[in-house]
């Protein structure tokens, strides 16, 4: 059983297939939360800390770190939040960015090992990225997509898989810290796109073994009532196998879904978490009362 195992100063996290699902806090990320990017923008860092706090409250044992703010010096805006965040929380971090000189930054500042999202197929990403993976010791998101863009078939995007896992093996990155996202599209686009998805994650845990990631709410991108969308998906996505989806634990719908699917998986001893978080959710419903 492929074990990756993330940590900061004081917190180890393992991603198992025969563990409780991870989930990846996705929302210290400005990209179409016009709040947050305004607050960035002014160096006003206290969404930031409030969002870390209020993910790692409600189950995310990671947290995605996202510093793109337009006309921002990634690097340095990047490096503030991690330290914003280290600083209200104890969760390892994944790092979230295309920018190399902002992920060498921030992979020199960070303690502990890191999740770096993301390399791709592309010959520059490879290039780019594994090095500075390999250098400072970080686990990677590896993206299946490459230069002719994204697949449209399983078969494909594991061959990409297959590109990124095996350049990572020959610079001495181990398989274990290679975390494949098989690419959550949107089904309102195209109505096989879910079913291609969910076919990917079958044909690599089958090939690779890997831990699986994706932005899974991705699925239900223009269409009504998206939390039950990506609650399903979520469920029938950890049944494939998917280990640590970047998502939003806020969303009780999607929180729920994670921990009936690890139940029903056997990954939830005497259903002893379902119970916790029943009663966690109506102490807080009783609170509103």
């Amino acid at each position: 059983m492929i074990e990756t195992t993330l940590t900061n100063k004081s917190k180890r996290v393992a991603i198992r297939r025969d563990a409780p699902t991870v989930i990846i806090g996705e929302r210290i990320n400005p990209t179409g939360r016009k709040e947050v990017l305004a607050a960035l923008e002014a160096g006003d860092f206290e969404s930031v800390r409030r969002d870390a706090l209020a993910q790692v409250a409600a189950g995310a044992t990671v947290l995605d770190i996202n510093a793109g703010v337009p006309g921002a010096d990634e690097a340095t805006l990047l490096e503030q939040i991690i330290k914003e965040v280290v600083a209200v929380t104890d969760v390892p971090l994944c790092i979230d960015t295309a920018n190399p000189k902002a992920l060498e930054a921030a992979l020199k500042l960070y303690e502990g090992k890191p999740l770096v999202n993301s390399v791709n197929g592309e010959g520059k990403s490879l290039e780019t990225v594994l090095p500075l993976v390999k250098e400072y010791g970080a686990a990677v998101i590896g993206l299946c997509i490459d230069s002719n863009g994204i697949p449209m078939s399983p078969e494909e995007r594991v061959a990409v898989a297959d590109k990124i896992i095996g350049r990572a093996a020959q610079l001495g990155i181990p398989i274990e810290d290679i975390v494949i996202d098989p690419l959550a599209m949107a089904m309102s686009a195209d109505h096989k796109a879910g079913w291609v998805t969910l076919e990917t994650v079958k044909l690599i845990v089958q090939e690779f073994g890997v831990n699986i990631t994706m932005g899974a709410s991705n699925v239900s991108f223009g269409l009504p009532d998206r939390k039950y969308v990506n609650a399903a998906y979520i469920a029938m996505a950890i049944q494939a196998g998917l280990t640590c989806p970047i998502t939003n634990p806020l969303v009780t719908e999607i929180n729920t879904a994670i921990l009936a699917a690890d139940m029903a998986l056997g990954r939830d001893e005497f259903s002893m978490r379902w119970i916790k978080a029943y009663r966690k959710r109506n102490k807080g419903a009783g609170e509103k009362r």
